[in-house]
């Protein structure tokens, strides 16, 4: 039985890597701290009302940041923003002002917005549920700038090569 379960779990692996899924910049704020990390676990799962969930690492600076928050603030990235997504993917806020090394500026509820990001949204985290090593927050998105229409995503293929600021 334990060899099919992790053979299920290789199947599933590639099968999800194969899709390349974008991957996005979330920030936050408790109090005077900030926070940012890279994530790939992200999906809309409603289009009426509008609901996002994002999946945070709990070994991570920004996870313990997003437990004592009221917002989080999602960034979209272009394939030229690999440096950002390092920045974000590779450093933890436990050792670095990741926001010392980039430019970005406060939205109207104080969260960072990244200044070179295609396009962002934000929004109230609705509910926190534990999945296991991350916690996934449910988002009602109600503020942001789109993205250019011609803008390439960044994807997970793209930064799969970075060595995480924290094991996941």
């Amino acid at each position: 039985m334990t060899d099919s379960i992790s053979e299920a779990g290789s199947t599933c692996e590639a099968v999800i890597a194969a899709a390349d899924f974008p991957v996005f910049v979330v920030t936050t704020r408790a109090g005077e701290e900030t926070s940012g990390c890279l994530v790939g676990f992200t999906a809309q799962v409603s289009i009426n009302p509008l609901r996002f969930l994002v999946g945070l690492s709990q070994r991570n600076h920004t996870h313990r940041v997003a437990q004592r928050a009221e917002r989080l603030n999602v960034h979209l990235l272009g394939q030229d923003q690999v440096e950002l997504a390092a920045l974000f993917g590779s450093e933890t806020g436990d050792e670095i002002d990741k926001f010392a090394r980039c430019a970005w500026h406060p939205d109207s509820t104080g969260l960072p917005v990244l200044s070179a990001a295609a396009g962002w949204f934000g929004g109230k985290i609705l509910e926190r549920h534990d999945f296991g090593d991350h916690t996934v927050m449910l988002l009602a998105p109600d503020t942001g700038v789109a993205p250019p229409a011609d803008v390439e995503t960044l994807r997970f293929l793209m930064v799969d090569h970075l060595e995480p600021g924290h094991d996941a």
